[in-house]
């Protein structure tokens, strides 16, 4: 394996693990937002109640998006694989 060959696939692979984790990010910090508004609004700063809406949205966020990053894995995956051919000596 070349150099080169390594720094792609490892740049490739941080990428992709961008973009299956974003989603997941992104419902995370629009709730967490959404909480803490909500909170300083009602004066109301009980810590757990930041834990459960996004448990229960990062858990729906899974459920809907479970099927694409399923997919998304298996390309990815196949196409690492299909790369291997060419990682030999």
């Amino acid at each position: 394996m070349t150099p080169d060959l390594a720094i792609d696939l490892f740049k490739s692979t941080l990428l992709f693990a961008l973009y299956v984790v974003a989603p997941f990010l992104i419902v995370s910090l629009v709730v967490g937002l959404a909480t803490s508004l909500i909170q300083s609004v009602t004066s109301l700063q009980e810590q757990t109640l930041t834990f459960a809406p996004k448990l229960v949205a990062l858990g729906a966020t899974g459920l809907l998006l479970g099927p694409w990053l399923l997919r998304s894995l298996v390309e990815f995956t196949t196409s690492v694989f299909a790369r291997m051919g060419s990682m030999g000596p």
